[in-house]
């Protein structure tokens, strides 16, 4: 646990928890919201082909996790660790020029 709090500059046994219910109410919703959004633009899971339909429901996730990252980070009083979290992910996955 020591190594885990030093390696992302964590301070105390609760922000660590904090960080972990973040963690997971955000990959919840991101699952959760990304139906709704794909039916606004009338992709329903019985109109297309499950070929195009799960394709594209992973692809949308990515981005609503990392909105709601953010902003769950936001109202857990955690913004700094995951906004630079976010930035060093961005980052590795070649998207850094978002932040330049």
């Amino acid at each position: 646990m020591s190594s885990f709090k030093e390696r992302w500059n964590i301070k105390s046994n609760w922000q660590v928890f904090v960080i972990i219910i973040v963690f997971a109410i955000t990959g919840s919703s991101a699952a959760y919201l990304s139906k709704p959004i794909l039916e606004v633009f009338g992709i329903v899971k019985g109109s297309i082909s499950n070929w195009i339909y799960y394709p594209l429901y992973i692809i949308l996730i990515f981005p609503v996790y990392q909105v709601l990252l953010v902003s769950f980070g936001f109202l857990f009083g955690q913004f700094t660790f995951f906004w630079a979290f976010e930035k060093k992910m961005l980052k590795s996955m070649g998207l850094g020029f978002l932040f330049k």
